[in-house]
């Protein structure tokens, strides 16, 4: 009786009328004034052009003169960077954001044995930031080296707004079989933590690819071989480290869920062997031969060269080091004549993300026989295309992430002004201002 009494009672009593939730306000527009702007696209740079901003957006490019009407009937905030040149936000296709420098095995070991996962954690949201801040507004992570999934973390803490960063593309784990990936000690009777997930045989490396594709990569990565060296005849030969059935395991159970593959290979055997098995991109390929450059050719395969850690890691380590990037760079110049993909990549974290600029890289590739320009575009529009967002990232254009840096000078008659970068935009934010 009292709850009939209740409810009669709560229905007599008047209510305020429900209000729709107030839409939230869109951000300001921004009118970017280039002064010169490489859009990424063009083999020529472009002067007197603007960029419309809307939200997370590129909304226009084209002549000053036809968008500054546009932007002010918008209330367009500007900002004036007529006297720079705007340039796509970079990007690295092969950075270990949970490593800090591993030019000696010891180094490596130490921050395996030595740094807990959390604490690897912590420097890696440093290192994007760090990136970042050096106009890399995107990058592909290729392995945790130890550290489990703790890239994906990063990821989702820099989509969330917790931490600043690039966009990050994570490869979590990467894989290699019994014995072919340190640490190792001769003391058999200790089991040491391992810098992949090891996988032995056709099914299990399904399995892997499946475990990490379920914890959040966006690539597969895999070692395709090991113990470099070289033949009479000039060729680095290697090991290759899984079987063919094996290594097409990872490469079918990878593009079977939407996913695609690197593989890390040195030596011409191992580039041979990731080639048959069918990857999107080799890692390093500092023993790429002719014949191997025609097959990346014909089938689309990226090469990512990581020349800067190849110099940094080569007089520490000794031995065969020097002489596999001198090789490299010889074969280099033949790849770019033969229109090999080339994507920027670096290696960071194989070498210290506080050590060395980011854009490094660009040096090597100009000196190795790149045009400015070329250089340029392996870090925008070719890096773009090797992650499959040739339409979202890498050029200055209508529709685009607002993925944007500025540099006082011209990197096409200096390529070492992008090691100073002036301005970075990501995603319609201001991170570095001049």
């Amino acid at each position: 009786m009292i709850a009939t009494l209740l409810t009669l009672l709560a229905a007599a009593i008047p209510t305020a009328p429900q209000q729709a939730p107030e839409p939230a306000s869109a951000p300001q527009p921004i009118l970017i004034k280039a002064g010169r702007l490489i859009d990424g696209i063009s083999d020529t740079p472009r002067t007197g052009f603007g960029i419309l901003v809307e939200g997370d957006r590129i909304a226009a490019v084209g002549p000053l003169a036809q968008l500054e009407p546009r932007a002010a009937e918008r209330g367009a905030r500007v900002i004036d960077l007529a006297a720079m040149t705007v340039l796509p936000g970079l990007i690295d296709t092969h950075t270990h954001l949970l490593l800090n420098g591993d030019p000696t095995a010891t180094s490596y070991d130490e921050q395996l044995l030595y740094q807990s996962i959390p604490y690897r954690a912590i420097l890696g949201a440093r290192n994007a930031r760090l990136a970042l801040e050096q106009g890399f507004t995107t990058l592909r992570d290729v392995e945790t080296e130890g550290a489990m999934y703790a890239d994906v973390d990063i990821k989702r803490a820099i989509e969330r707004g917790e931490v600043p960063g690039p966009h990050i593309f994570a490869s979590t784990r990467a894989l290699a079989p019994t014995g072919r990936y340190p640490i190792n000690t001769p003391n058999w009777g200790i089991e040491l933590p391992k810098g992949v997930q090891i996988v032995d045989g056709v099914e299990p490396a399904r399995l892997a690819v499946r475990e990490q594709i379920g914890h959040g990569a966006d690539w597969i990565k895999y070692y395709s071989d090991s113990r470099y060296y070289f033949t009479p005849d000039s060729v680095i030969r290697s090991w290759p480290n899984f079987t063919d059935a094996e290594a097409r395991a990872i490469a079918d159970e990878t593009k079977r869920l939407g996913r695609r593959v690197a593989a890390h290979a040195i030596g011409s055997d191992g580039i041979a062997a990731a080639l048959r098995a069918g990857v999107h991109s080799v890692e390093h390929g500092d023993g790429m031969t002719d014949s191997l450059m025609d097959v990346m050719v014909r089938d689309g395969v990226f090469w990512v060269p990581t020349m800067t850690v190849g110099w940094y890691v080569a007089q520490p380590r000794g031995g065969i080091w020097p002489a596999l990037v001198e090789h490299q760079a010889r074969a280099f110049r033949r790849a770019v004549r033969k229109g090999v993909k080339v994507a920027f990549g670096t290696d960071v974290g194989g070498f210290p993300w506080t050590e060395i600029p980011i854009a490094k890289e660009f040096e090597y590739y100009v000196r190795a026989g790149m045009t400015p320009m070329q250089a340029i575009q392996s870090a925008t529009t070719v890096a773009a295309e090797l992650l499959g967002q040739q339409d979202r990232l890498g050029a200055v254009a209508m529709g685009r992430e607002a993925d944007l840096i500025a540099v006082a000078g011209d990197p096409l008659t200096d390529i070492t002004e992008l090691q100073r970068v002036r301005f970075v935009m990501k995603g319609g934010v201001v991170y570095v201002s001049p």
